[in-house]
C-alpha cells in the first residue's frame, strides 16, 4: 500500500502552531506533498523541518513568504528535482517531484489567478508551460515502467460538483471556462492522459470540498472549493481503493484553509 496525501498548509509556520505537528505525528501517510509552505527552511521549527522518521525536500521561493512546495517521504527518494524546466517559474516555488520505486511523486501549488491582472496572465503562462511538462513527465516516465502522480493546490475547480456556489463563480478566477477547459485537457487520455483520483473513486459526489474561505461560514455551511487534487498516470489511478478529505470537525480545529487530502493506493493491486 502507498498512501499519500497532500496539502495547502496556508503558510507552516503558523500551521505548526495551530496543530499541523500533531497531525504530522498521527498521519499514516507515505508521502505528504505541501503547498504554500510560506517559508525558508531555516525560517521553520525542526519538528516540521526535518521531523523524525522522514526524508524532507523544501522548494522555498524566491520571493519570501510566498509559495513554496515541499516533500517528505518515508524512505528515502531516488532523486529529487524542484521545477520544472521554466526559466520563468523554477524559482517560484511551485513545483517539486522525486522518485520513489515504481512512481513519480509530484507537489504543486498552481498560480491563483485574479481576473484582469498580471496574476492571471502569470496563471496562464504557467498552464501552458506545464501542461506540456505533463505530457513530457508522462511519457518519460511510461519509458521507465514508472507511474506519475501529481498533487496539490491546482487553483481550479473543474466541475459544477467541485464548487458549491459555481454559478456566481462562472467569471471568477478558478473556475473560468478557459481553466476549466485546461484541466479537461490534462485529464483527457488523448492529451494530457492523466486521471482525477479522487473524483475517478467518487464521481457523483458533490464536492468533496478542500478548501472553505475564512470568511463568513464557509466550513461551517461547507460552502467550498474542490481545488486540491491527486492526478495521476491511469495504471496508478486505477490502483486507488480509497480516497478521502480530511476535514476538521469543527471551524476552530482547523490549522489551514485547506483539508489534506489523503488516497491510499493498491500497488500490489490490478
Amino acid at each position: 500500500m502507498l498512501t499519500v496525501t497532500s496539502v495547502n498548509v496556508n503558510g507552516l509556520r503558523a500551521a505548526a502552531k495551530k496543530g499541523f505537528v500533531e497531525w504530522l505525528a498521527d498521519t499514516s501517510a507515505d508521502v505528504l506533498c505541501l503547498q504554500e509552505v510560506r517559508a525558508e527552511p531555516e525560517q521553520l521549527p525542526e519538528t516540521v523541518r526535518a521531523p523524525e522518521g522522514w526524508h524532507v525536500t523544501h522548494a522555498p521561493a524566491a520571493a519570501k513568504g510566498r509559495a513554496g512546495v515541499s516533500l517528505y517521504t518515508r524512505r528515502e527518494p531516488d532523486a529529487v528535482r524542484v521545477g520544472f524546466g521554466s526559466s520563468e517559474f523554477d524559482g517560484s516555488g511551485r513545483y517539486v517531484e522525486a522518485d520513489l520505486p515504481g512512481v513519480t511523486v509530484a507537489s504543486l501549488y498552481l498560480p491563483s489567478g485574479e481576473v484582469g491582472t498580471e496574476r492571471q496572465d502569470e496563471k496562464v503562462r504557467f498552464m501552458d508551460q506545464f501542461l506540456a511538462h505533463l505530457k513530457e513527465l508522462r511519457e518519460r516516465a511510461a519509458a521507465d515502467g514508472r507511474e506519475v502522480l501529481v498533487c496539490g493546490d491546482w487553483n481550479i475547480a473543474h466541475r459544477q460538483a467541485d464548487l458549491k456556489n459555481w454559478r456566481a463563480n462562472q467569471k471568477s478566477s478558478g473556475f473560468l471556462p478557459e481553466e476549466r477547459e485546461w484541466l479537461s485537457r490534462v485529464l483527457a487520455p488523448a492529451d494530457g492522459g492523466y486521471v482525477d483520483v479522487v473524483r475517478e473513486l467518487h464521481p457523483d459526489l458533490e464536492g468533496p470540498y478542500t478548501w472553505w474561505s475564512y470568511r463568513g461560514r464557509a466550513f461551517d455551511n461547507d460552502s467550498g472549493w474542490r481545488i486540491d487534487y491527486h492526478v495521476s498516470t491511469p495504471g496508478l489511478a486505477g490502483k486507488a481503493v480509497k480516497g478521502l478529505v480530511e476535514r476538521a470537525a469543527t471551524h476552530a480545529e482547523r490549522w489551514s484553509d485547506h483539508a489534506p487530502v489523503t488516497v491510499v493506493y493498491d500497488l500490489a493491486g490490478q
